[in-house]
């Protein structure tokens, strides 16, 4: 064992150098001649509810982490917390966050941030990484990140390391079906993957009928066992009731029995958790009498503050010896829309008897907590993930850019460039609407009123030049406001993209206004939004924003109207592929 501990030890120092090489060569990009250079982005938040519900000393703030984070799975080893979230065809894939108190959170970087991890270069914003599960694993002082990848002919894949701080190897494809992987570790070492799939061949009984299959897993190769495959679930909690989609599961050890828990219903409005028993780790598994342990599907849809699809969960014990369950959940805006996608939510988990059930998982959530005893309230401090209403600024001067900052389908590095006066941005022949790499750095809309601004010197040289803001919810469906040329003048000018109908691959564009602007100083851009009003504005002085194109829907934004499963991204753009031409 401590000769395999060396070996691991070795291989982790080796893949740290990769990842530094790779890093280093992705970060010499340099500016080009003509590249829009940003020299600071200001975003504010301004919910109402945070207003009304200010925290107390022993308080904070549900959700944890606010904007499009969504499918939360956590893990523990000692006293640190380790967090993951779904990233889909975003670049770096799957965020990590660290925690030693479950409210403090840092995010510590990404868990497949080279290419050599994932490719995700042609594929639609909500393909991609899916629902990725994380579990340390005592008996080999292990953590592995589990993951399906809808990308780069991946499927299933695991990924593991020594210490999350110091990166994560290449992927393994693992030789199963279906979605939503799950590492479990037994008391005698042996493991286990338990994975949402299809029914067997001819036996699916309705649509979004699915079951929950087990996998003895070799450790020592990384790979499942020929053979050992058993479904443990079929359909959900009552076959007879055609529950749809079971999935996300998660297995669990506690006095000698094991605990299998799920999502159920759909990651929608009907959206649960559920939880089976079982004396045997392969079943057979019998569903708790008082299923649901969490959904907020049962209450008044015009409910003040509203918390809405609670489900995809993942249990840990906390600093204070009781359970803890992470889970997604939205919170809509004024008309009912979900702009801010998927977000991280906490809950206390009541253990006592013989099922968990989430603390106020079956009520409507409201936005605070009681903290954990003895825990202080560091959110927004010294590095740690703000929530509630915040302010965050960034003036491109660090070294490192924050990790808030992501890229969609390719590394953030194979556009950005430092100058002397902020950030610059190379421009790729490519557009927004393209399933390309595009040349935008994008950080998540984290609250629904918000205001987004951005200060851009930039000249450019013809009307295939633009850049400016986005505001993304897909490829089909988005806003651009950005600078572009029309004939001697330089044109701001607002487009909004969407898909004409379900299905199809043809986009509607049209421009909603357009404004002649004087660029011999730098301009500055905003997008503001009250619930699902959106205004785009500028200035070309220190305090006068005039607004282009009025109000707008922010409908086009929102998971309601796009589909898919992320939330809307906001976005420092350049193309030199500009169709969005002013009248």
């Amino acid at each position: 064992m401590n000769k395999l501990k060396v070996i691991l030890s070795s291989a982790t120092v080796t893949l740290v150098v990769l990842s530094a090489l790779q890093l280093k060569a992705q970060s010499t990009v340099k500016p080009a001649k003509g590249a829009p250079v940003f020299s600071n982005v200001i975003y504010q938040g301004n919910d109402q509810v945070y207003k009304d519900n200010p925290l107390e000393d022993d308080e904070f703030y549900n959700p944890i982490l606010q904007g499009c984070y969504p499918d939360p799975a956590i893990t523990r080893k000692g006293d640190d917390y380790y967090l993951v979230c779904s990233s889909f065809a975003m670049f770096p894939g799957v965020p990590i966050f660290h925690s030693k108190d479950l409210v403090n959170w840092t995010q510590i970087g990404h868990v497949l941030d080279r290419t050599s991890q994932l490719d995700v270069h042609d594929t639609g914003i909500s393909a991609g990484v899916y629902a990725p599960s994380i579990t340390y694993n005592p008996h080999n002082d292990t953590f592995y990140m589990i993951t399906t990848a809808f990308a780069g002919g991946l499927g299933n894949i695991v990924v593991k390391t020594k210490d999350p701080l110091k990166g994560w190897s290449d992927p393994v494809k693992l030789a199963f079906n279906g979605i939503d992987p799950s590492l479990f570790f037994d008391d005698d070492g042996k493991a286990y993957v338990v994975h949402n799939d299809a029914p067997d061949p001819g036996k699916e009984l309705y649509r979004g009928h699915r079951v929950i299959k087990i996998w003895e897993y070799d450790i020592d190769n990384d790979r499942v066992i020929p053979g050992t495959d058993k479904i443990i679930v079929d359909g959900g909690v009552d076959i007879s009731e055609k529950p749809i989609w079971i999935e996300a599961p998660h297995l669990y050890k506690k006095n000698g029995r094991y605990y299998l828990m799920c999502a159920e219903g759909g990651t929608g409005g009907w959206h649960s958790e559920v939880i089976f028993v079982s004396d045997n780790v392969k079943g057979p598994y019998k569903p708790a009498p008082g299923n649901p342990i969490l959904t907020q599907r049962y209450f008044p849809k015009d409910r003040a503050n509203k918390v809405d699809w609670a489900g995809h969960a993942d249990l840990v014990l906390g600093p204070d010896n009781k359970y803890y369950g992470v889970f997604l959940a939205v919170r809509p805006n004024n008309k009912d829309r979900v702009n801010t996608g998927r977000e991280t939510f906490i809950l206390p988990v009541d253990w006592s008897g013989e099922f968990p059930v989430f603390v106020n998982g079956l009520v409507p959530m409201k936005p605070k907590l009681k903290m954990p005893a003895g825990v202080e309230n560091k959110t927004g401090q010294n590095g740690f993930f703000p929530n509630g209403n915040f302010t965050y600024t960034e003036n491109f001067t660090s070294d490192k850019l924050d990790y808030r900052w992501i890229g969609l389908r390719g590394p953030r590095e194979a556009f950005i460039a430092r100058t002397k006066k902020g950030l610059a941005i190379n421009p790729f022949a490519a557009n927004i609407k393209e399933l390309k790499p595009t040349s935008t750095l994008f950080y998540r809309q984290q609250h629904n009123s918000f205001s987004f601004t951005t200060t851009l010197e930039y000249k450019p040289n013809s009307s295939k030049d633009l850049a400016g803001i986005v505001c993304l919810q897909s490829e089909a469906f988005n806003y651009v406001f950005g600078v572009t040329k029309k004939d001697n003048d330089y044109i701001l000018v607002l487009q909004r993209n969407e898909r004409k109908e379900m299905g199809s691959n043809e986009i509607i564009s049209k421009i909603l206004g357009t404004a002649k602007i004087d660029i011999k100083n730098p301009v500055r851009l905003r997008v503001e939004a009250n619930g699902d009003d959106y205004v785009f504005s500028y200035a070309t002085n220190e305090s006068d924003f005039t607004s282009v194109g009025g109000t707008v829907s922010g409908d086009i934004l929102s998971t309601n109207v796009a589909g898919g499963f992320t939330g809307c991204l906001l976005g420092l753009y350049a193309t030199s592929a500009n169709d969005a031409i002013p009248n």
